[in-house]
C-alpha cells in the first residue's frame, strides 16, 4: 500500500471551502480524508492507493477540479 499526502492551495470559490472539500474527495476512491487547514495551503488530503502511479493520477485529478491553485505531493516513506 502507498500513502501520500496532497497539500492543496486554492483560489476563493463562490461555493464556498466546504463544496471545494467534497469536490475533492469526489475525485476518487483512493482519498481517504481531507482537512482544512490553516496556513500556507487550503487543505491536506490523504491518499491511499495500491502504486506511485495511483497517486500521480489522483494527483492529477485533484488538479482538475475547479479552484485549485496548486498542489504539492508527498509520498510516505514508511
Amino acid at each position: 500500500m502507498v500513502y501520500a499526502y496532497v497539500m492543496v492551495k486554492a483560489a476563493p470559490v463562490s461555493d464556498g471551502i466546504d463544496q471545494l472539500k467534497q469536490d475533492l474527495l469526489a475525485v476518487s476512491d483512493g482519498i481517504v480524508s481531507a482537512h482544512i487547514v490553516a496556513g500556507d495551503v487550503d487543505f491536506i488530503v490523504k491518499v491511499e492507493v495500491d502504486s506511485p502511479a495511483d497517486v500521480k493520477g489522483i494527483a492529477g485529478g485533484i488538479q482538475s477540479v475547479a479552484g485549485i491553485e496548486d498542489t504539492q505531493t508527498y509520498i510516505a516513506m514508511d
